[in-house]
């Protein structure tokens, strides 16, 4: 709704004195981030429940029967007065609360809460009329578990509770008691006479209460803002005399909860009134207070981004998410007062008030001036930055944290002073670890604007070397503010040469970064990518018998498949030291790729070998660049190798399958390479893309093609290195041939090379430690489509991965320990 912004005046309740009052007109209804966010809770609520029914069948249908057996033998009376009360009441109690809101005039949140009840009605109707001959068997047969008249979903309630949730009782104690009793009633009643299970009144309730808050947030929701008239009449409670008050715009961060803002004009002497005798307004000095006011509703804004941070990162994360609004007030006044006592320049904070129930105010001295970001780059002189390195220096002594020292939180007045403002997120008694997040967050904020140079020298002037070094190892991007971070996009060196002038004038600092992020991105991809896999695997490893599996495995395959894995390790030497110039010990090598193998249950398949190998080169001499070189000269030796190999291979194994032999290419092959390939050239077709591809291959290729020049002057490692790239894929093949001949399979051998390219490919591309769950379920589906049965796929499958993941963990960490104490690595 597009509002109008007018100038009206409103006047105090208490006064028969007109205030005037600018502000923009609110709209009517608003949509509050705590619906959306209670909305996708109760959506997680039921997905949840779908998969406990789903993977826990057995477990909720014995609480069920306990449940139907414990009310058999209660009393019928007590039982039929409970019905008799939840059928009258259930409907009763809503009806009487939203007469009760019409009676306030609170129209609008009744007729929202009826929509979502209609809407929940519906839903249900459409639920429970579903074709139970499709549920025997998976969750369905799950939630309606009990008989034959059991219902999906509670049809009774879920409107109810639809309607509850979307009408709002918050601060209303015996409503809510009564309302969630005669639910609760109507929920024993459905148990007791098995209209509904456990599992499937859980779901009710989230189903419900998902209804309800979504229909809030798509409809919106009645503003319980209060309007600058109860702003008013509140500083009039706190002592103060408004004379007038007008609506700022944005906030100071124009983040989505940054707080409303109103410049107000105070009379000293309260008898003196605000117009003269005609009705004109009387002359007045500049604002005298800035008010700000934190809204109920908004208190959840940001929550999701919150949450995220706590969780990542260690200690650069406020200790609470969601704050309550009587916290969010009584933390910022405190930050206010702590700020003044330690001496650093802050608006003075003149009174807080609440505003009714749904918000509060705190009233600042108005202070003149602009925001840094507003400040032109000629106003900001040296002597500017070092007053405000002054103030901060004054947080750090009184170990006050402000955690959004960016640009706007910076006031320059037009006194020449800088003032710290938007206190709202700062802690008191702060750790060592918060203090220094703030003093590399003030440095990018000030080098964003008068350069990495001026930043450091006016810091260093004020705080110190050896204070500023601490910066140092917490300039990262992640632990900076999110407006910062987009900043910084524009700038990517900016934190480099921030370093550089650091160690310039302290050259002993600690440079490694300190690691605050308790994961990265990549762990979240790594979990998801895990749980997929064992949803994939894992009902292939539970149809496997493993005593069966144990008795008829024939013994000879599998000593040939263990002799071929551990041919890999001497082929993998061999492939590392033919693009090595330099002479290499063959025993050592062997015995690093060893190490490898212990390395690859953190690291992902393709990130634990290329670093182990290139510490290795290191140590034994070679200079970092060409180390490096080296070891990406044999990755891409073998990843052309890999390429080709299956492209051959896929076109003999489509032959195979012909009465002609003629060689003719399979046809789903031919269909992958062309899909592959139109993929690649839209892709390309994009210039971000383009440019991306670009920079990475002419990195690649700027030390990878120098370093095989070297290796093509010699025959012998050439040799070397090819040689070991082939026996490294024969050695492979081989392996999971006798795997599965082991029991009993037998496959085509071009066939069993196919498979194996294709999922030492996936497991290479996976993010998961040594290609976990992707190789498995790659390798077991493959080898189905091959021909083999399930069972015979799933078991050589796990003896191929015990050969040539987990068995060698143990003596992959005996050589990483051995290694590590010789220096090697």
């Amino acid at each position: 709704m597009t509002q109008t912004h007018d100038e009206t005046v409103r006047t105090r309740p208490d006064t028969a004195t007109a205030v005037p009052v600018d502000e923009p007109a609110q709209p009517d209804r608003i949509r509050r981030p705590a619906d959306a966010i209670r909305f996708a809770a109760s959506l997680l609520g039921l997905a949840a429940v779908l998969l406990l029914v789903s993977i826990a069948q057995q477990t909720t249908h014995g609480l069920q029967s306990d449940i139907a057996e414990g009310t058999a033998h209660a009393p019928r009376f007590l039982l039929s007065l409970a019905t008799m009360a939840s059928s009258f009441g259930v409907l009763a109690v809503p009806v009487a609360f939203s007469i009760e809101r019409l009676f306030h005039k609170d129209g609008t949140r009744v007729a929202i809460a009826l929509l979502a009840a209609v809407i929940a009605f519906g839903l249900t109707y459409v639920l429970d009329g579903w074709v139970i001959s499709a549920a025997p068997g998976g969750v369905l047969d799950s939630l309606i578990w009990g008989g034959t008249d059991t219902a999906l979903v509670h049809t009774d309630i879920t409107p109810v509770i639809a309607f509850v949730s979307a009408v709002g009782m918050a601060g209303r104690v015996r409503w809510q008691a009564a309302t969630w009793t005669m639910i609760g009633l109507a929920a024993l009643t459905g148990l007791t006479a098995a209209y509904a299970s456990v599992a499937a009144l859980v779901a009710t309730y989230f189903l419900g209460r998902a209804i309800g808050h979504g229909t809030l947030y798509a409809v919106g929701t009645p503003n319980p803002r209060p309007a600058a008239s109860a702003v008013v009449a509140a500083l009039e409670r706190i002592g103060l005399r408004p004379a007038s008050a007008r609506r700022l715009p944005g906030g100071a961060h124009g983040d989505a909860d940054d707080p409303r803002r109103y410049g107000v004009t105070v009379r000293h002497d309260p008898d003196a009134p605000a117009e003269d005798g005609t009705g004109k307004e009387l002359p007045r000095a500049e604002w005298q207070l800035e008010v700000r006011v934190l809204d109920r509703d908004q208190q959840p804004a940001g929550l999701l981004y919150r949450v995220w941070r706590l969780l990542r990162l260690r200690g650069a994360a406020p200790g609470r998410a969601l704050r309550s609004l009587r916290r969010s007030l009584e933390q910022e006044s405190l930050m206010a007062y702590a700020v003044a006592a330690c001496g650093a320049r802050t608006p003075r904070l003149v009174g807080t008030s609440e505003v009714g129930v749904d918000a509060a105010l705190l009233a600042y001295a108005y202070v003149p001036g602009r925001r840094l970001n507003a400040v032109d780059d000629g106003e900001l002189t040296d002597g500017l930055l070092r007053d405000v390195w002054r103030q901060f220096q004054r947080l750090q002594e009184a170990r006050l944290a402000h955690r959004r020292l960016q640009g706007d939180a910076v006031l320059v007045g037009d006194d020449g002073l800088a003032y710290i403002t938007d206190l709202r997120a700062g802690e008191i008694a702060a750790g060592d670890l918060v203090l220094r997040l703030d003093l590399a967050q003030l440095l990018t904020t000030l080098a964003l604007r008068a350069g990495p140079e001026r930043a450091v020298a006016t810091a260093a002037a004020v705080l110190g070397e050896d204070a500023l070094a601490a910066a140092v190892p917490l300039l990262q991007r992640v632990a900076l503010s999110r407006a910062t971070r987009a900043a910084l996009r524009h700038d990517k060196e900016l934190l480099t040469r921030i370093r550089e002038q650091i160690v310039a004038l302290e050259p002993e600092t600690e440079v490694a970064p300190v690691r605050v992020e308790r994961f990265k991105p990549r762990t979240i991809v790594s979990i998801v990518a895990l749980t997929v896999a064992a949803y994939i695997v894992f009902p292939q490893v539970s149809s496997v018998d493993f005593q069966q599996l144990v008795s008829s495995a024939s013994w000879w395959w599998v000593l040939v498949a263990l002799f071929a894995a551990g041919v890999t390790y001497l082929a993998a030497a061999w492939m590392l030291m033919g693009f090595v110039p330099e002479r290499l010990s063959l025993g050592r090598t062997v015995l690093v790729q060893v190490a490898a193998s212990f390395v690859k249950l953190v690291a992902p398949a393709a990130v634990g070998g290329v670093a182990m190998n290139t510490r290795y080169l290191q140590r034994s001499g070679v200079r970092p660049g060409p180390a490096v070189a080296s070891v990406g000269a044999s990755q891409l030796m073998g990843m052309i190798t890999h390429i080709l190999l299956l492209i051959v291979f896929g076109f003999i194994t489509g032959s195979t399958t012909t009465a002609t032999q003629d060689l003719a290419p399979s046809r789903t092959m031919v269909v992958v390479l062309l899909a592959l390939g139109l993929v690649a050239a839209v892709a390309l077709t994009i210039p971000r893309v383009r440019r991306a591809v670009a920079a990475r291959m002419k990195s690649m290729f700027s030390g990878v093609v120098p370093r095989l020049v070297d290796v093509l002057q010699s025959p012998k490692k050439l040799a070397t290195g090819m040689g070991g790239t082939l026996l490294l894929t024969v050695a492979f093949v081989v392996c999971l041939d006798s795997c599965v001949r082991a029991f009993g399979g037998s496959l085509h051998w071009t066939a069993v090379v196919v498979v194996f390219l294709t999922a030492n490919a996936l497991g290479s591309a996976a993010p998961t430690p040594g290609g976990l769950g992707a190789v498995e379920g790659a390798l077991t589906l493959a080898l189905t489509i091959s021909g083999l049965t399930a069972e015979t796929a799933a078991s050589a499958v796990l003896l191929y991965r015990l050969l040539t993941l987990w068995l060698p963990v143990l003596p992959g960490w005996a050589a990483f320990a051995y290694l590590q104490r010789k220096e090697a690595i």
